[in-house]
């Protein structure tokens, strides 16, 4: 049985890193595809010492020659892409009339176009293969709302509006599309937003969801491994929420 080739964005840190490890683990070659190439390279390796197969791309998903030279290298040195997760974003937190068009236009171009792009570049692969998993990491934000995060909120509500048509264009061509939208998580990204020495804060956060904690990135990593799988074969075009209960809308 051939090896299946997936391609995770963002994943030289955080939650992208953990679904490249945990892809590594159920057997795929994953292609690491990320802006920051020292923190790339250390997803590689921690892949290969477990005695996984992966590879670093650089990846800036805001340029559409970066996306192709990318896929380019990770087709040619691991095969097609049957599985694609895009996880790459970017934000920062100011409110809504604190930001201006140069704003908006980074958030929408990291966090919905470069999943456009990714997409649109190893979609028809996967339909003349006539099997593919395509993963979007959205956000909780996009669900419920989120203080401060008005456009990135939007630009992950796009992805999920996006991911449900989609779904529905290429369903009958063996490829399925979903979304993972984490709630609250421990990576680097959240803490250049969120204080880790402030306990106060950090003790509110948890209080407000049921399961009693905030999220790993290890949680996230299991729902998409699930969605990726031959078992989620008949899951396309669902919105799954990794939150720990904290919203269940």
């Amino acid at each position: 049985m051939t090896q299946k080739v997936a391609f995770v964005s963002g994943s030289g840190r955080g939650i992208g890193r953990a679904i490249a490890i945990a892809l590594a683990e159920s057997g795929h070659a994953v292609a690491v595809g990320d802006l920051r190439e020292p923190e790339g390279n250390e997803t590689v390796e921690l892949i290969r010492k477990a005695g996984g197969k992966a590879l670093f791309v650089p990846l800036d998903v805001a340029d559409s020659a970066s996306v192709q030279a990318a896929l380019k290298r990770a087709v040619d040195e691991l095969g097609p892409v049957d599985v694609l997760v895009n996880n790459a974003g970017w934000d920062e937190l100011k409110p809504f009339t604190d930001t201006n068009e140069a704003f908006w236009q980074k958030v929408v171009d990291i966090n919905y176009l470069g999943t456009l792009r990714l997409i649109h570049a190893v979609l028809p692969g996967m339909l003349e293969r006539k099997w593919g998993r395509i993963i979007s990491i959205s956000s909780d934000a996009a669900r419920v709302g989120s203080s401060f995060e008005a456009v990135y909120s939007g630009a992950k509500g796009a992805i999920i509006s996006f991911t449900k048509t989609l779904a529905r264009e290429v369903a009958r061509k063996g490829v399925t599309a979903n979304s993972v939208c984490p709630g609250p998580t421990r990576t680097p990204g959240f803490e250049s937003v969120v204080d880790p020495t402030n306990a106060k804060l950090l003790e509110s956060m948890v209080k407000s969801v049921p399961l009693g904690r905030l999220g790993e990135p290890e949680d996230i990593a299991a729902a998409v491994v699930y969605l990726a799988s031959e078992r989620a074969g008949y899951v396309t075009g669902q919105t799954l929420s990794v939150s720990g209960g904290l919203t269940m809308a």
